[in-house]
Formats: structure tokens, sequence, C-alpha cells
């Protein structure tokens, strides 16, 4: 994903990912973010990524992955604004986030999606190759690349502000 992928897009935007996404839940993201404190390099090049919050259940037998859905995104809100000043260009969870987490979205240009809570089953359903990035001994939290086909989400703010939770 670019930033000129992104400029196009709007809250409330429906959208189908198909391509590489990284997962990474709270202790990947502590991690990286105790890297980027200390000087040191991370496991991946975060730029122009897609980070999906997820910690897949084990696969069942014949399946490459457990249900894979969203887990609540304001637990990673400490450490996103340093993903975002890296590169990353969008993130995939649930839930609103703060307002610093917000505005940090829109200023480098990234996106936040939403995807659908409770979809976890239907969800995995998109996943069609999983490999192991960073941290196995973190188990279901490692960091994955998921590489997808029609992932459902929709926007959730946009890089212009926008905001599906204004009520």
């Amino acid at each position: 994903m670019t930033e000129k992928s992104v400029k196009d897009l709007r809250a409330g935007d429906r959208v189908f990912l198909t391509g590489r996404i990284i997962t990474m839940r709270d202790e990947a993201h502590r991690k990286f973010c105790e890297l980027i404190m200390n000087g040191k390099e991370l496991p991946l090049c975060l730029k122009d990524q897609v980070i999906y919050y997820t910690g897949p259940a084990p696969a069942p037998e014949g399946k490459i992955i457990g249900s894979a859905g969203p887990t609540s995104s304001y637990r990673m809100d400490p450490y996103t604004p340093a993903l975002l000043e890296l590169g990353v260009r969008a993130a995939i969870g649930k839930g609103e986030r703060s307002e610093e987490v917000k505005s940090s979205f829109a200023k480098h240009g990234a996106v936040y999606f939403a995807a659908t809570g409770g979809a976890a089953v239907l969800i995995s359903r998109t996943v069609k190759s999983v490999k192991t990035l960073a941290y196995p001994e973190l188990g279901h939290e490692a960091v994955r690349e998921f590489k997808v086909e029609n992932f459902p989400c929709i926007v959730a703010y946009d890089v212009h502000g926008g905001d599906i939770y204004i009520r």
C-alpha cells in the first residue's frame, strides 16, 4: 500500500484487500518500539506495510490458519505513532483509537481499517498463506506475513481526518 493509494480512500469506504499484510499484537508492538528507542534495527521494514492486529488461533488439521479475527486496537495506541513514523501505511483492527493516534494516521498519510469482530472464521478464509517473520516465541502473537485475497474491511480513519466513529 502506498501513500498515493490511500489518498483516494474515505472513511466509510468498503475495501477488499489483496496482497501482503503483517500481523502484530501488543507484545510485538512493544518489542519493535523498544528496538526503535534503542536505535536498533527492526526485524523487518515497515514502510508501506499494512499491519493487522490479530493473534490467530492454531490451524485445524488441513487448514493453513485458525480463526483470525481483529483484536481491540486501543491496546496498540501507545506504540502506533512510532510505527506510523516509520512508514506503516495502514492498520487493521476493531474499535476507536485515541485522538493522538487518530491524528497520527492523518499526519503520516496512513489509514485505519476496521475489520468485523466476530467474523474471525470468515476472515481466516481470505488468508492464502502464512509465514512467521519474527518472534516465534510469542506463539499466536508472533509477527507473521499473511497473503490475503479479498480481505474485507471498512476505512475507519482516512488521511483527510474522516472518522466513521463520529456520532
